[in-house]
């Protein structure tokens, strides 16, 4: 039975640790979403500020498809801006021969913390989006050669030795960031999936001007999708934030306050050089308001039902949540908040509670009769 919960690793580790043991615990922790039944695992691509170890996500997927039975393996995802699209397409098709169709294509312009690194404006990154898209899309599931020539790249004639080992396509999905409309509206153009982060997760600051919301994102694809006569499914969407489960709720924040404050100040401010904090905001509540704003989903499993039953009613629906593992607590907090949403939260979200629930209410009626 589908969970509808899958992990997101971009991943980030606090400085100060071994990181080859780092590495190991990203495969360790897909082991155990596994056994878990979480659905999919997507795994980011960071190049730059200390936190984010994996700069080659086709490895730690191509590790986890040999331990892993069942679930969906992700980049997530390739920067098209630093890859050149034949070879995103030569690797995304030998993924979907390791994982045995398990495999999901997570494409985006690049993060901006990466893009001096490679001598790049932004607005370069996303118009090299713009031009690779089409390009992977059709070397990836399609079946003409391509010959094409751009100021960073060229292709003639075109096309991959290597067949698909999904018959029906591997599913391609772009990710967004609440930020700007040229993403989802990418997506409606191809008709492709979607990957969301809820709140303005570039700027790390609820409210910020810019922010379109998850519902904006995927009002902009929509309209694309209706312009360009392709069709989107909700069910194909994902929507990615931190969340954390406890016993209690007292006990939840007690775990991931002093890491939260450390994610939050000495990566995204500190390392990354972002304002942080809104104007006027206590660095005491921060973990509070982001909760609030609906930027995290701490507490018990109760209240972690409930958040995502708002999330689903505020966007109109989505298909899974993405964990956003933030490294904010000790691995065995983590691993007890994953069970906790796999046997208590993710059966309230897909249904799986009902017919037990229906057969003890039908035991309890025919006594009665």
């Amino acid at each position: 039975m589908h969970s509808r919960i899958g992990l997101f690793l971009s991943p980030v580790h606090e400085t100060g640790q071994d990181p080859h043991l780092a590495i190991r615990r990203n495969l360790d922790l897909v082991d155990h979403a596994d056994r878990l039944n979480y659905d999919e695992v997507w795994f980011g691509e960071h190049h730059t500020l200390g936190w984010g170890l994996v700069g080659a996500p086709e490895t730690m997927i191509a590790a986890a498809s040999q331990r892993t039975t069942q679930i969906k393996l992700a980049h997530g995802v390739t920067p098209l801006s630093g890859h050149h699209p034949f070879h995103v397409a030569s690797r995304a098709v030998h993924l979907d021969h390791l994982t045995r169709g398990r495999y999901i294509l997570g494409v985006g312009p690049g993060v901006p913390f990466d893009a001096a690194t490679f001598g790049l404006d932004p607005k370069v990154q996303r118009k090299r989006l713009d031009e690779a898209l089409p390009t992977v899309l059709e070397l990836v599931n399609g079946e003409e050669r391509i010959t094409q020539k751009t100021d960073w790249f060229e292709l003639r004639d075109a096309k991959l030795q290597l067949p698909r080992f999904s018959p029906q396509g591997i599913e391609i999905a772009v990710a967004t960031s609440g930020t700007s409309v040229t993403s989802p509206r990418l997506i409606g153009q191809y008709g492709l999936s979607m990957t969301s982060f809820a709140l303005p997760f570039a700027l790390m600051t609820p409210g910020a001007p810019d922010h379109i919301g998850l519902a904006g994102q995927w009002k902009h694809a929509q309209e694309a999708a209706e312009e360009y006569g392709q069709t989107l499914d909700r069910d194909a969407w994902r929507v990615a934030l931190p969340v954390h489960v406890g016993e209690t709720r007292k006990q939840a924040f007690d775990e991931v306050r002093e890491g939260y404050d450390r994610w939050l100040f000495e990566y995204f401010g500190k390392a990354a050089g972002r304002d942080v904090l809104s104007p006027g905001a206590s660095r005491e509540k921060a973990l509070e308001d982001r909760v609030e704003a609906g930027g995290a989903l701490v507490g018990s499993v109760e209240d972690v039902v409930d958040g995502i039953r708002r999330m689903q009613e505020a966007t109109g629906g989505f298909g899974t949540l993405l964990v956003y593992v933030a490294d904010w607590t000790s691995w065995e907090n983590t691993n007890r908040s994953l069970e906790l949403l796999a046997r208590y939260v993710a059966p309230q979200i897909n249904g799986a509670v009902s017919r037990p629930r229906e057969a003890v209410d039908f035991a309890i009626a025919q006594r009665a009769k």
